[in-house]
Formats: structure tokens, C-alpha cells, sequence
């Protein structure tokens, strides 16, 4: 691989795949400790914290809310401020996160001030009704133009809520949950498809009682947070771009330490298993309810397989690269239910279509999903990312296998997940 400049990247197909790698902080669990810990009292001290521009984003914010955070490499302190916060004295600025906005409007509903929180233009389109309407009906002022950022809000005096959510989505749940903390009475969510619950597992990290009974969550207001000490596991949605890499060579060899294994997002594991991955976990422990472990993967000829609800919504960060690789597979990929991929950092739908394309790959797009058919052969192109980091790096992935140098525009998007992509990926490309 080669960077002709600071935002294109050139790859080039490698022997196999081999090596070892640990993972930078997952980013779900980044933004909630940090977060959590900005509210609790004493001090939280993370290691591993996610290196990517959108936790970065997250402690941005939180600073401009007074709180004092030191942060050195992958290790983070943040001194707690307990439940209440300084007004900001100008925009919250949260960059391309929508998890940095969607679950920071949950703690500044319940804050006695006016808070401003704007983005970068991807972010700027990215729907926020899914949080406006019910933290308007706790209580809270929001205004935005065709519920869209920036987001202007008037916390405070909260009331909890029995609500279902009509979108499956984490970010969400996280959102309302943190509101429920300063809402008087027991806020009730209900979830038609259980999404991931770091957000839940957090909030009993920081010594929050929160109920959880079949698909419905509870929490209790005017609960008080404590600080807590801990180590990030490293991203399963990272890994799932390495372990895609090690499925493309049969003879390939990889192993990943201190990875998140939380049961709700394992099921890329299950997935890639039942397609011929073969794949082992070892040295498993347990810090905080959230379950982290060495895995070791070996390449093996890959079968196809079908990506639907709701299962599409637990692979929802890792469709693109699995997308990606589908032409390599035996029988293809075929994902449905998966509508929500059209309003991340780019539609992404379109932009995995019109890159396997560009590789001469046969794909059918469809209004919620796509069909790749397998046993195809990929050339190299120049593809664009899109300004999307998961497209970014899905496509070098995809690119290992393709015959040719592929270039890759706007590659430096993949620093809003993971800085040190290029580098990790380059170091397991084995050339001799």
C-alpha cells in the first residue's frame, strides 16, 4: 500500500494475510464511559479509549461543558462533574459524530441551560427526529430546521416517558436512557429488534440500576454516577475489516487480542463462521459486563449468505465490508432490511453499488438492500470513498483481492473510526 497524498491511498494486492493486532478502543463503548463519566462524581480513568475523531469529538464537547478531561495516547481521564454541567459559551461542535449528538442531546435535556450542537455537512443531513420527539416529550426545547442539525436545545425539569422506539437503534436508546437519569419517575423504553447495549452496560458500570425485562429497559431518575477505572475492548467493527481481510486467503493466519466480544454485536462472528471463517476465542474475562478475548482467525474458502432483520440490524456498521467482499464468495451476498444504511456518513447502499462496479463486479441495488452475486473476479479501479470511513476501508479490503494497484480518493475519512487503519492493514500484508 501507498499514500500518494494526505487523502489517497493506493492498494496493493498482498501473498495472504498474517499477523497480530490490538484493536483501538471500541468506539459505542468510548462515547458512554466518557460521557457517563463527565456526569458521575470522582474521577474516570479509561485505557484503550478509541483513537477515532468521533470520541475525539465526544471530549471536545465535553470540555466545552467544563469538564476537565487529560487525555495521553489511548488513556483518558476524565474528572467528573457530577449531574450538572457549565454552559457552554459557544456551539457544541460534534464534528461527523452522530453518536456524539444523539447521545449528548439526551444529558443536555436534562441540563437548566441552552445548548447549541452543530456538525460537519455529512452530519448536517443526518435525520434527528429519532431523538427530538421523545426528548420533547420529556420536556426538553429543541428546535431544527426540518429535524436536521444543528440542534439548538432548552433542557431541564424532565418527566420520564414509556416510549417504543420506532428505529432500531442503540443511539437512541442510549440517548433517552441518559435523559431518564435527571427525568422525574421511571422512563420505560421498549425495542421491537434488541440492538447493542453498551449504552445500559455502562450506566451500571457507573453504578446506575437499570432493569431490563424481554425487550423493554427501565431506569429510574436521580440516580447518582460514580467514577470508575477500566480498559476499552478493542472495536469488533474495526476487527470485522481485518478478519474480512485473513477470509479472502485460505492460507492466511490472524489473531486479535483484548477484543469487545459483547453477545450483541458478536453476531459478525457467528456469520463469518457459517460462511467457512474459521475462527477461535480464547482467554475470555469479563471487565465491567463487557466481555472482551483473543480471537484467532484462519482463511478458508468463503460460501455466501443472506443479511436480513434482524440480523441486519446487528451488523449494520459492518454490511459495507462485508458488501465488499461478497464478489469473492461462492454463492454472494444478498442483505434486505437494511433502509437505515442510506442515511449514515453516506448512502452507503449507493456507494458500495457504484464501487463494485467500478471493480467490475455484477451488483443489484434495491431500495433496502443489495444482491452481490459470488465467484466473480474484481479489477482494480479508482474508487471514492465517499467521504465515508467505512467505505474507505471496506474497499481496501475488497481491493486485496482485485487484479491491479486500486486507488482509493478521500481515504483519509477512515480517521473518523480508526487513524491508524492504513498503517494496522499494512503491517498484516504479507508481499513475500
Amino acid at each position: 500500500m501507498t499514500v500518494s497524498n494526505s487523502s489517497t491511498v493506493v492498494i496493493k494486492p498482498p501473498r495472504t494475510i498474517s499477523g497480530s493486532v490490538r484493536l483501538p478502543g471500541d468506539k459505542s463503548i468510548s462515547h458512554r464511559y466518557a460521557m457517563l463519566g463527565a456526569i458521575a462524581e470522582g474521577t474516570t480513568r479509561l485505557q484503550n479509549f478509541s483513537t477515532g475523531a468521533d470520541c475525539a469529538s465526544t471530549l471536545g464537547c465535553l470540555q466545552s461543558l467544563g469538564v476537565k478531561i487529560e487525555r495521553e495516547g489511548n488513556s483518558v481521564v476524565i474528572h467528573g462533574r457530577g449531574p450538572k454541567l457549565e454552559t457552554p459559551t459557544g456551539p457544541l461542535d460534534c464534528g461527523n459524530s452522530g453518536s456524539t449528538m444523539r447521545m449528548l442531546s439526551g444529558i443536555l435535556a436534562g441540563q437548566p441551560f441552552t445548548s447549541d450542537l452543530i456538525g460537519d455537512a455529512s452530519l448536517s443531513r443526518r435525520p434527528m427526529a429519532r431523538i427530538i420527539s421523545p426528548l420533547r416529550t420529556m420536556g426538553a426545547q429543541i428546535s431544527a430546521k426540518d429535524d436536521r442539525p444543528p440542534l439548538s436545545i432548552i433542557g431541564g425539569n424532565l418527566k420520564a416517558i414509556h416510549y417504543k422506539i420506532p428505529v432500531a437503534s442503540a443511539q437512541v436508546k442510549s440517548s433517552l436512557l441518559f435523559a431518564g437519569l435527571f427525568a422525574e419517575g421511571e422512563t420505560r423504553l421498549a425495542e421491537s429488534v434488541r440492538t447493542r447495549d453498551h449504552g445500559e452496560l455502562a450506566l451500571r458500570a457507573f453504578g446506575a440500576v437499570v432493569t431490563i425485562h424481554n425487550k423493554q429497559t427501565g431506569i429510574q431518575g436521580g440516580q447518582a454516577l460514580q467514577a470508575i477505572e477500566t480498559t476499552v475492548p478493542g472495536d469488533i467493527s474495526s476487527a470485522a475489516f481485518f478478519l474480512c481481510a485473513a477470509a479472502l486467503f485460505p492460507d492466511s493466519q490472524l489473531t486479535i487480542t483484548d477484543l469487545g466480544l459483547n453477545p450483541t454485536r458478536s453476531y459478525l462472528l457467528d456469520l463469518l463462521a457459517g460462511m467457512g471463517l474459521h475462527i477461535s476465542v480464547t482467554q475470555i474475562e469479563e471487565k465491567h459486563g463487557e466481555l472482551m478475548g483473543t480471537l484467532q482467525a484462519q482463511g478458508a474458502t468463503l460460501r455466501g449468505a443472506t443479511i436480513a432483520s434482524p440480523h441486519t440490524e446487528m451488523l449494520i456498521d459492518e454490511i459495507p465490508v462485508l458488501a465488499a467482499i461478497a464478489p469473492y464468495t461462492q454463492q454472494g451476498i444478498e442483505i434486505r432490511d437494511a433502509k437505515e444504511l442510506r442515511v449514515k456518513e453516506s448512502d452507503r447502499l449507493a456507494a458500495i453499488a457504484t464501487n463494485l462496479r467500478a471493480m467490475g463486479a455484477e451488483v443489484e441495488e434495491r431500495s433496502d438492500g443489495l444482491r452481490i452475486p459470488g465467484n466473480q473476479r474484481l479489477h482494480a479501479a479508482g474508487l471514492d470513498a465517499f467521504g465515508d470511513h467505512r467505505i474507505a476501508m471496506a474497499f481496501s479490503i475488497a481491493a486485496l483481492r482485485a487484479e491491479g494497484e486500486t486507488t482509493i480518493r478521500g481515504a483519509d475519512s477512515a480517521v473518523i473510526s480508526y487513524p491508524e487503519f492504513f498503517e494496522t492493514l499494512e503491517s498484516l500484508a504479507q508481499r513475500r
